[in-house]
């Protein structure tokens, strides 16, 4: 706060001058930019307030006009100019929006215009801002916390009712799996016969192995976790994953020197990362690149505190194909949900990833951007390993 050099002395001391109260009462405040423009938007006075929010002195900007506060976009839009028209006609303007430092950095701010009359004469406005940034960045963080809880709080729901589900169809599977088994033994002197019952034989393992898959999403699925080097289990699976990739589609890695051994199911990781490779490769038809890379972070689970982080080993596939919408990015991870057209996915690949790393005590994300490409990500925990 301002200091005053002499004190209050009663009626006829220097307080005394209405003007003089108003101006040391103006130069008192910081958390506000006040000011007065004239009846174009000329800056004609300045406070404290208004040098703290937006960085600019007395001699910077009286005699300018108030639009320079504006963003570029705002501007062109006439909204400086519809601001003051609405004041005068209505009395009071007051709006939220981004607005311009000296420095060029943005801040979300609060407006408040009002007319400044003399009789019949408008003379100017006054016009008050504050900065509101931190708050709305604060309500940002909120909104997307909750949004964080309710996807993890559906996730878990569509995961239970998954598992209760792929249970009872494994079972049934496994009854008819077994029946086909002990009729091919029987029927082996018709072909014709033998065919059909191989093929249903097949049709009933791809259902057992969709099964899996949902076991593994609703983390039903027993997984057998061993020692394993992350770069390594990569590099011999890079000449599958090349051999599922056509000539148009360059596959490059990015592996980080020293990660620890993890323990983790070997056949699980695999179909994971091959999953990531076959979904970057259905996504550019055209060609493309996909990068695997490998690093060790820091990282929290999501939605966790930030005195939740732990130390993970990350493998991420990368293309650049047509990427994801964004609102349809949240639904990635449900099983049988897919972006792919009909009969070219079953829905359950990144349900699979998403099951495994979570059932891992990891987690799987993804970051998209449409025409930029997609990354998923999979991140697990370091633990207690052995050589």
């Amino acid at each position: 706060m301002n200091q005053v050099d002499e004190p209050m002395l009663g009626p006829r001391g220097p307080l005394s001058d209405e003007a003089t109260q108003f101006r040391l009462l103006l130069d008192s405040v910081t958390d506000y930019a006040i000011y007065m423009l004239d009846p174009d938007g000329y800056v004609k006075t300045w406070n404290p307030g208004g040098q703290r929010i937006k960085g600019y002195s007395p001699q910077d900007i009286v005699g300018t006009h108030f639009s320079r506060f504006y963003t570029p976009e705002d501007v062109a839009a006439g909204l400086p100019q519809r601001g003051l028209d609405a004041a005068r006609n209505d009395g009071r303007f007051s709006a939220e929006g981004w607005r311009l430092r000296k420095d060029g950095t943005r801040f979300f701010a609060s407006v408040v215009i009002d007319p400044i009359w003399v009789g019949d004469e408008l003379v100017g406005y006054a016009k008050v801002t504050r900065d509101i940034t931190e708050r709305v960045q604060a309500q940002q963080r909120l909104r997307e916390a909750e949004a964080s809880l309710l996807q993890a709080q559906k996730m878990e729901a569509i995961g239970k009712l998954t598992l209760g589900l792929a249970h009872d169809f494994n079972n049934l599977l496994g009854v008819v799996i077994n029946a086909l088994e002990l009729i091919t033994m029987r029927v082996s002197h018709d072909p014709r016969l033998t065919r059909n019952v191989d093929a249903a034989l097949r049709a009933a393992e791809r259902g057992a192995l969709l099964t899996r898959q949902l076991l593994t999403f609703g983390r039903g699925q027993n997984l057998t976790p061993q020692p394993h080097d992350l770069n390594r289990l990569i590099l011999e699976l890079a000449d599958l994953m090349r051999r599922s990739c056509p000539e148009n589609i360059e596959l490059r890695f990015d592996l980080a020197p020293g990660l620890p051994v993890l323990q983790v199911d070997r056949s699980q990781l695999e179909a994971a990362i091959l999953n990531m490779v076959i979904n970057s490769r259905d996504a550019m038809p055209e060609g493309g690149e996909i990068l695997i890379r490998t690093w060790r972070a820091h990282t929290a689970m999501p939605a966790a505190t930030e005195h939740a982080a732990q130390d993970m080993v990350c493998v991420s596939v990368q293309d650049t194909g047509t990427g994801i919408p964004l609102e349809l990015q949240q639904r990635v991870f449900e099983p049988f949900f897919t972006t792919k057209d009909i009969g070219k996915g079953s829905g359950l690949g990144l349900s699979q990833i998403f099951g495994f790393a979570l059932q891992s005590g990891g987690f799987a994300s993804l970051d998209s951007e449409p025409g930029n490409g997609t990354t998923v990500y999979v991140h697990l925990p370091v633990g207690s390993t052995s050589e």
